[in-house]
């Protein structure tokens, strides 16, 4: 069985993600959302809870998807649940660049992991957590860019207490 992660904080988790994850879970006979859980120097919104829920309801109908928190080195994590492949999404060359860089320290860390990165659907080129969170903040509409369970809690989460970014 080829198992795949797809690893990253998700906070929340876009439609670009969910483009991602989807094509991914065509190539592999499971693909693991792994959600970090050490967030240390991120601002993060939601907690590791929030962000598996709603990760666990925009994929339930994907039987192959699961959803899992971790903590640690994403290779440590891999190596753990039986992954052979790391899954990336590449939205402009600056992902390219950074994501290049993390390829050779998990390649030194782990020669056995591959790395497949998937190139984000045109629609979703522009696409961030962090630029989410900043239109939510501001009163922009983002029932678009996630699912609607996704807007409704950054809906709930803008309105509870005005977000800083």
């Amino acid at each position: 069985m080829t198992v795949a992660l797809y690893a990253g904080t998700f906070d929340p988790i876009t439609n670009g993600h969910l483009d991602i994850a989807i094509r991914a879970s065509r190539l592999f006979d499971k693909l693991i959302i792994g959600i970090y859980d050490n967030t240390a120097g991120k601002r993060i919104l939601f907690t590791t809870e929030e962000r598996v829920k709603m990760a666990k309801e925009a994929t339930k109908n994907y039987p192959n998807i699961e959803v899992r928190a971790f903590t640690g080195m994403t290779v440590d994590y891999a190596k753990t649940i039986g992954a052979q492949t790391l899954v990336r999404g590449l939205r402009m060359s600056s992902d390219f660049e950074r994501e290049f860089e993390m390829a050779l320290m998990n390649k030194e860390l782990r020669p056995d992991l591959e790395l497949v990165c998937l190139m984000t659907s045109l629609q979703y080129q522009f696409l961030s957590s962090s630029l989410l969170k900043e239109v939510a903040n501001l009163g922009g509409d983002v029932n678009s860019m996630v699912p609607k369970h996704v807007a409704k809690a950054l809906t709930e989460k803008v309105l509870s207490k005005k977000i800083t970014l």
